[in-house]
């Protein structure tokens, strides 16, 4: 929900024509579904436990998280620490870095927990 909140917001700023951004969000909006159906297609030959599907996991589980990491660190966060306010006021950059740790930390527990 917050990926697609985040694309979505994403989309919206972006400066491309409406168009580009129509068919941004129809392919954002295909691609779940999609992936739905060659789920429930893929099930009855799907065996969870056999060394294809854990390599199969194992890889689209790293590739998916590095994505996440680098849109998080170079796009949002970067944005956002490289700014004048943040860069004037050291008050606010520990809090900031602080803050940061903690989301940080929390999703840690959270992955473990889950």
């Amino acid at each position: 929900m917050f990926e697609g909140m985040g694309l979505g917001g994403c989309i919206l700023q972006a400066e491309y024509k409406l168009m580009k951004k129509l068919v941004m969000v129809f392919f954002f909006s295909v691609t779940t579904p999609l992936g739905i159906a060659i789920g429930m297609g893929l099930s009855n030959t799907y065996r969870e436990n056999s060394p294809t599907a854990l390599i199969t996991v194992g890889l689209l589980n790293a590739s998916s998280s590095g994505l996440l990491i680098y849109m998080a660190l170079v796009d949002l966060l970067a944005a956002d620490f490289m700014g004048v306010k943040l860069q004037t006021s050291v008050k606010l950059q520990i809090k900031s870095y602080a803050a940061v740790l903690l989301g940080a930390g929390g999703m840690s527990v959270m992955a473990k927990w889950a």
